[in-house]
């Protein structure tokens, strides 16, 4: 399996952006990662600036983001957001996919859809983590339908 630390993490998505920006080869994993950063215009400035001095992406690896300062993680918002689209392409959690749909078509974009998923993904690792326990996956698709319900 692909764990990869936080730095790592980081430099993934920092690297995919700059091959965007320069119109370099990608692989799939990137080219998904840039669409990503592409639809977070908050962070092309944060990622951008990195790709010119190695001081930046220091700085960058180093950087905590806590709910404390009042600003959430760019990179843990990116990764959650990765692990949703890998979810989503293998239907995992199984019916994901059919209420992810659901979702879509609720806020007539795709997007919105994916921040309410986030929310429930975010959530879920919260409480395992908590709990020191795997991930419940029935938890996770019953927050996406009080979402959907929500959404009505």
């Amino acid at each position: 399996m692909f764990n990869p630390s936080r730095d790592q993490a980081r430099r993934f998505f920092i690297e995919a952006w700059h091959k965007r920006q320069q119109g370099l080869p990608m692989t799939q994993l990137e080219l998904i990662a840039a669409d990503l950063v592409s639809l977070h215009p908050e962070y092309h400035a944060l990622l951008g600036d990195a790709q010119n001095a190695q001081a930046d992406i220091d700085a960058l690896l180093a950087r905590e983001w806590t709910p404390e300062q009042g600003e959430a993680n760019p990179f843990l918002h990116l990764s959650l957001h990765l692990a949703i689209e890998e979810q989503l392409s293998i239907d995992q959690p199984p019916g994901i996919r059919r209420l992810f749909e659901q979702l879509s078509r609720q806020h007539g974009e795709r997007h919105a859809a994916l921040h309410d998923v986030l929310e429930c993904l975010g959530e879920t690792v919260w409480r395992a983590q908590r709990d020191r326990a795997a991930p419940d996956g029935a938890a996770y698709l019953d927050c996406m339908r009080r979402k959907i319900r929500a959404a009505v």
